[in-house]
């Protein structure tokens, strides 16, 4: 493939591409073809009814590591198995743990979002940012962004472009920084967010195939999640400037305008109502944690385990209600108690999607334990580990190598879990693994990769938003920027993974990487 440098650009002869370039075009291939992932869990589903008739029909059993007890691999196709798949169906879509967490999540999260709290803020703190943090800024706001889910993806990196070129330096690079930020926030954030949430109710839904009793809560990632943020952010703001900026020179491209849309005239005012609302609300928590016998505490005294723990989900939505509410009152947008609820209403129109993923996921997960299969497959897979002598911290870094491949073909973070936890959750517990912590290694696999697969969705956005500056650049060009941030954060978590192993640093309350 040859390229040329004409100014700050790299401009690609997409007649002879090279072996790069022929790669990401095969990806982009097969991963079009995969079926939409409903249809696709829909599909594992019927074959999880297959595979079960024929392992019935070998005799397949399996030692319950728990009980002790010896369990015959069920058929889903006789009429034991046709009566729980007909009598189970809504229980397994109504019981499953993630809908009722991230729907609750959102009703809150997205009355914020709807009433444009999120966007404000988000927006005001990139361009107020002195120039000489701009670049940390942008890293930061974009990690932080995760907590409006995929939103900070379509928001952030056009603003990040925007100051870019503002103060004089190359746009595309505060565009790259903006959107590599974003797609890696969904593994750090200070506070918890719908994707905690919704990884951890998957997690313990697998967890569930070993042990009953294990439950994983949305806070377990917590402490990890915390100094990733820190660490990034240095990590991302330093490939920005001594990798990205240097590559792609001084902007010399057509000038540009950009048009910045109008906020209400009070949105400052309101924001800073929020905030002291948002304050006053934990500092009650805190007062009512502290006190002496506090029902959000253990007998003890304590917060892990806790009621407090228990219902963060609860405490969180109603944080996020309360500071959404009170903007949204400020600038106008709330004029009665109708209003709240419609603006809830509209954040669930946006969670429609994912309802209908959820229904299928929930089914197969549900036959794939029914079935016994997950308990075979996990004591079986954790037999042979061990058998290779395969069960260090060595498994844990070539699975988040596998999963961070596996990325090029599905995009979809909760699809993907799915896919995975009901296998490596299980199999992980009979190699002494916690599930949270194998969810930490699936999460910093994801998050690394989001930004340089071309099959993700809000790639083709930003690329517009790029194409703005330099008109010549395509799908190539944009990914190639994205490597060194892939590359620098997926071995920036790995090293995080092992000093938190190494030195006992928890990933979250009482959460280590062994059970």
């Amino acid at each position: 493939m040859k390229t040329e440098k004409q100014g700050k650009k790299v401009v690609t002869d997409s007649k002879k591409p090279g072996i790069a370039q022929r790669f990401l075009n095969g990806v982009e291939k097969v991963g079009n073809k995969l079926p939409d992932p409903f249809i696709l869990f829909a599909g594992l589903a019927v074959l999880v009814i297959i595979v079960s008739a024929i392992f019935s029909a070998f005799g397949a059993t399996v030692v319950h590591p728990g009980s002790g007890e010896e369990l015959a691999v069920k058929n889903l196709a006789s009429a034991e198995g046709l009566n729980f798949i007909l009598t189970s169906m809504l229980d397994n879509f109504t019981g499953f743990a993630p809908l009722g967490l991230v729907l609750s999540m959102m009703l809150g999260i997205g009355l914020a979002e709807k009433v444009g709290m999120l966007d404000y803020a988000i927006k005001k703190t990139i361009l107020k940012s002195p120039p000489a943090l701009i670049t940390y800024t942008v890293v930061f706001v974009g990690i932080m962004g995760n907590i409006a889910s995929d939103a900070a993806m379509v928001l952030v990196p056009p603003l990040a472009a925007m100051v870019f070129y503002k103060i004089g330096r190359n746009p595309i690079a505060g565009l790259a920084a903006g959107y590599a930020s974003a797609g890696a926030g969904f593994t750090a954030n200070l506070l918890i967010a719908g994707t905690d949430a919704l990884l951890a109710g998957i997690s313990t839904e697998a967890a569930k195939i070993i042990d009953e009793s294990i439950v994983v809560t949305p806070i377990d990632n917590w402490y990890f999640n915390i100094v990733s943020v820190f660490v990034l952010t240095i990590v991302g703001g330093l490939v920005t400037t001594k990798f990205i900026e240097p590559r792609l020179g001084e902007y010399k491209g057509a000038e540009v305008k950009e048009a910045v849309k109008e906020d209400p005239p009070n949105a400052g005012k309101a924001l800073r109502n929020a905030a002291i609302a948002g304050f006053a609300y934990i500092a009650l928590i805190v007062g009512a944690i502290l006190i002496p016998n506090s029902p959000l505490t253990n007998e003890d005294g304590g917060l892990v385990p806790s009621p407090f723990l228990d219902g963060i989900i609860p405490i969180i939505l109603f944080f996020f209600i309360i500071i959404g509410t009170v903007y949204g009152i400020t600038v106008g947008n709330i004029k009665s108690s109708k209003d709240v609820a419609n603006f809830m209403a509209e954040s669930m129109k946006d969670m429609a999607s994912y309802i209908v993923l959820i229904f299928a996921i929930a089914q197969f997960i549900a036959y794939f334990s029914w079935s016994n299969i997950a308990t075979w497959v996990a004591v079986n897979g954790a037999e042979f580990l061990k058998d290779v002598e395969f069960t260090g911290i060595g498994l844990i870094i070539g699975y988040i190598i596998f999963t961070a491949s596996l990325n090029f073909l599905i995009t979809s973070g909760s699809a993907k879990w799915a896919l995975e936890a009901p296998v490596f959750v299980p199999m992980f517990m009979q190699l002494g693994y916690h599930p949270a912590f194998t969810q930490v290694a699936y999460r910093v696999a994801d998050s690394s990769t989001n930004i340089v697969t071309p099959m993700m969705p809000y790639m083709v956005i930003a690329l517009s938003f790029m194409q703005k500056y330099d008109k010549k650049a395509g799908i190539g060009t944009f990914i190639s920027l994205m490597l060194p941030y892939s590359i620098c954060f997926l071995l920036t978590w790995i090293i995080m993974i092992l000093v938190f192993v190494f030195f006992g640093i928890p990933f979250g309350p009482g959460i280590g990487p062994y059970l």
